[in-house]
């Protein structure tokens, strides 16, 4: 296997966050789906292959500091480039808007980590519930807390979330000027107060 950081165009030695941030760029310029009306399809799928083997192996074989041949690693396809390929795929159909695929397919994959409670989030909030998308992203960041993008993604849903408070508020829901609310609140109180209703 040549250079896991050739393969991905990043120097030696690099960090945890700037492996992940290369690796997303090359899947996503390398993606076969990307060229798949194109002469160049083949090519671009061998280029996937070994840009998720780089991945893998300074991921999970070498990390920090070095890598590990295919002999040491096992060499092959192995579960962490078949879930990373999956994830994209996952993210690929949310951005397509096609969210029961996305959620098809994230319930057949058996890798629960920070990337999968992330997309389960992001899917849940595209598809408006809002409480399991919170406690996903909350997740995710509880497992990668060094992660931006899922940082980001959790505190701007939670910056929204008193924005949908604040506009459910004044349409029947808490509004002062809601006669109806007032009508039913005054009935309430007088069926408590006296047994006469």
């Amino acid at each position: 296997m040549q250079n896991p950081y050739e393969v991905l165009g990043i120097k030696e030695g690099a960090s945890e966050a700037e492996i992940k941030a290369a690796y997303r760029e090359q899947v996503k310029k390398y993606h076969p789906d990307k060229h798949q009306d194109n002469p160049l399809y083949e090519l671009a799928e061998e280029k996937l292959r070994e840009i998720n083997e780089a991945y893998e192996n300074l991921t999970k074989g070498g990390g920090s500091g070095g890598y590990k041949s295919q002999a040491q690693s096992g060499g092959g396809s192995s579960s962490g480039q078949a879930s990373a390929r999956e994830f994209y795929d996952i993210r690929s159909s949310i951005d397509r808007g096609n969210l029961d695929a996305a959620e098809v397919m994230l319930s057949k994959t058996k890798i629960r980590n920070a990337e999968w409670f992330y997309l389960r989030g992001v899917l849940s909030l595209r598809k408006g519930w809002y409480d399991d998308a919170y406690g996903n992203l909350q997740r995710a960041v509880a497992m990668e807390p060094g992660n931006h993008e899922y940082r980001n993604a959790f505190n701007q849903l939670g910056m929204n979330n008193g924005g949908y408070r604040t506009a459910s508020y004044g349409r029947g829901y808490g509004s002062q000027n809601d006669d109806l609310c007032r009508m039913m609140q005054c009935f309430i109180c007088t069926d408590l107060i006296c047994d006469c209703i």
